[in-house]
């Protein structure tokens, strides 16, 4: 990667292309290594041109949303990174359907949609990231979840932009089958007509209830192990005694088991080792083997 198609990409697009971007700066785990470099595309057509153009450099790349998912590994990433938040449209439209841009707040389609009276994503309330990441790992709540809402997204690839069903994304349980060349830049979905006063009090009964019980105090990443069938992941690392196990300055949180949290200099490296010790004394006591709901990526510090 040349130092002359970075200054071309900075020519060429409207949004920002930073150099060596520490991505510490946009994850809520606060580590991370860099990202040799960081996009922020202005709009989707600013997007188009970024993929287009890192197609023909053949760089490699990463979408980015509000990084509440992400752990990424101290040595960054070698390509591009292309941070989705300026994409927040939000079009409410007849008959319950709303056209949401994949950087939007997930929080703040809640807000609107309750306050109109829409019904469907209600008990999801609380939970941060973006509409595009909730779409990837099919986020839920409560006995809700986004492709309940679901009908169809925008994907942007290298070679322009496609249309694809909530049903081709083939949804299971925090999971999607998003292809890893294409970023969701709009979702359509569908609510239903409710009561809005009802629906503003669920969603502070919901938050209340979220800050309760997973206010850790310090930078997480949410709940870092997918649920077992029938189980709880908290529960199978509580029971494993491993409330308040530390790692350099990442510590499994002492009021909710399924988070890690950064105490203040912690590396993801600190974070990776947390997880490796959870899912080996979880499956030795238990035989059961914890997923992780965090999604990974980067290079080990070499």
């Amino acid at each position: 990667m040349t130092r002359s198609f970075i200054e071309k990409l900075q020519r060429t697009l409207a949004g920002k292309v930073l150099e060596n971007e520490p991505l510490a700066r946009h994850t809520t785990w606060r580590v991370g290594g860099t990202a040799r470099i960081f996009i922020v595309p202005a709009d989707h057509r600013d997007l188009l041109k970024a993929l287009a153009l890192l197609r023909e450099a053949q760089v490699s790349w990463l979408p980015l949303g509000a990084g509440s998912n992400l752990l990424v590994r101290d040595g960054g990433i070698r390509g591009a990174v292309i941070h989705t938040v300026a994409l927040r449209e939000l079009h409410m439209e007849d008959g319950g359907m709303v056209r949401a841009g994949a950087g939007l707040p997930l929080m703040t389609l809640i807000r609107e949609t309750s306050r109109r009276g829409l019904a469907g994503l209600e008990a999801l309330a609380g939970i941060p990231g973006t509409v595009g990441g909730a779409v990837a790992m099919n986020a839920g709540a409560g006995g809700q979840e986004l492709s309940g809402v679901l009908r169809s997204v925008i994907l942007a690839g290298e070679e322009g932009e496609d249309e694809w069903s909530a049903e081709r994304l083939n949804f299971g349980y925090r999971s999607s089958a998003l292809p890893g060349d294409k970023v969701v830049t709009a979702a359509h979905l569908r609510f239903r007509p409710a009561d809005a006063a009802a629906l503003a009090k669920e969603v502070r009964t919901r938050i209340a209830l979220r800050r309760d019980a997973q206010s850790v105090g310090a930078p997480n990443a949410g709940s870092v192990f997918k649920n077992p069938p029938g189980l709880s992941a908290w529960r199978l690392i509580d029971e494993a005694g491993l409330r308040g196990l530390t790692a350099g300055g990442a510590m499994v949180a002492q009021k909710h088991a399924n988070f890690i949290v950064n105490r203040g200099g912690a590396t993801a490296g600190d974070i990776l080792a947390l997880i490796h010790g959870i899912r080996e004394k979880v499956l030795k006591q238990t035989g059961i083997e914890l997923e992780p709901e965090v999604r990974i990526v980067g290079e080990e510090v070499s």
